[in-house]
């Protein structure tokens, strides 16, 4: 009997080896097939950033399926958010006020009219003290509209005309501010949304922002307010003790005289902890790999830099 206990228990034992290796392998099938996927998208697929109808982008389904655990706790706000809770003092450390977030609504739960008084002796209840949970609440995006009033005056006596200064707009004739073109900006370039899909969450909101109207803005406050900032981090970077200096292939859309195909160039240099300026990256593109791009970008600067191999660059940065 017992020989035959332990037959089974090694049975049992290798039947759960083998659902636990069916597992991983289906787990294994299903995020190589979602590679596959994407690799046939980027080597087949059209090159533009708009997604045509019903395409299927990766993991856009099946994430939360993948990624659920029922077994896994429910976080904590300090987990959530943890910056926004204050810690223990750490040995040798000031202490910090990370309240980052404010609590914008408190809900209170009190005794009231009868049940204030004890049911046994009718006395008054007295609070004891109070149990506070905090719960995380999201907010949408909220749009709003500043109107802008100027008042013109007159001389009653001449008739001489007069109005106060205003604040600049950020773009002539239009109704963008800081705040839209920032958002926009962070949403393409930080979060990775393309300007087609932001036009559909637009939309959503019964707002009628297309694609090319959100470029033509990109590209004039980045012309009008970013060049003459990058110039600056390039006279700081110029000054660097030691720098990074490298290309990569890149390839634009549409770009004017060349095939969809050309190949173009983006040159970047970046400093670090050990080149006496702030952090920075800059980018310089270019339609070719010629060596005349980092001599006209350094000038007469001889700047120590770690480098690729390629020559061109021994002539401005030593390697």
């Amino acid at each position: 009997m017992k020989t035959m206990q332990e037959h089974y228990q090694k049975q049992e034992t290798k039947i759960q080896i083998l659902e636990e290796k069916t597992k991983e392998l289906e787990f294994l099938n299903a995020m190589l097939s979602d590679r596959l996927t994407l690799a046939q998208r980027k080597q087949f697929g059209p090159s533009s950033e708009k997604y045509a109808d019903g395409y299927t982008q990766l993991n856009l389904f099946n994430e939360a399926e993948q990624e659920a655990d029922p077994d896994a706790p429910e976080p904590e706000m300090e987990e959530i958010h943890p910056s926004s809770y204050k810690r223990k003092k750490r040995s040798g450390k000031k202490e910090e006020d990370l309240s980052a977030f404010e609590t914008t609504e408190v809900i209170e739960y009190k005794l009231t009219g009868a049940d204030r008084n004890c049911p046994d002796c009718n006395t008054k209840y007295k609070v004891v003290t109070k149990e506070t949970v905090k719960r995380l609440k999201f907010v949408p995006a909220r749009f709003e509209v500043a109107e802008e009033v100027t008042y013109v005056y007159s001389c009653p006596k001449c008739g001489a005309m007069k109005r106060p200064e205003k604040a600049p707009s950020l773009l002539k004739g239009s109704v963008a501010t800081p705040s839209l073109v920032a958002g926009i900006m962070n949403a393409k370039y930080v979060g990775g949304m393309p300007l087609a899909r932001q036009e559909r969450e637009f939309a959503r909101y019964d707002l009628n922002l297309s694609t090319k109207t959100m470029a033509n803005w990109i590209i004039q406050c980045a012309d009008r307010y970013l060049q003459p900032l990058y110039e600056l981090m390039k006279e700081e970077f110029l000054r660097s003790r030691y720098a990074h200096g490298d290309e990569t292939r890149v390839q634009v859309i549409d770009e004017p005289e060349q095939k969809g195909s050309a190949q173009n160039w983006m040159w970047v240099y970046l400093t670090d902890e050990y080149s006496g300026s702030p952090r920075m990256v800059l980018f310089q593109y270019e339609r070719t790999r010629a060596g005349y791009h980092p001599v006209e970008f350094l000038g007469d600067c001889r700047l120590p830099a770690q480098t690729a191999t390629y020559a061109i660059f021994g002539g401005q940065l030593v390697t």
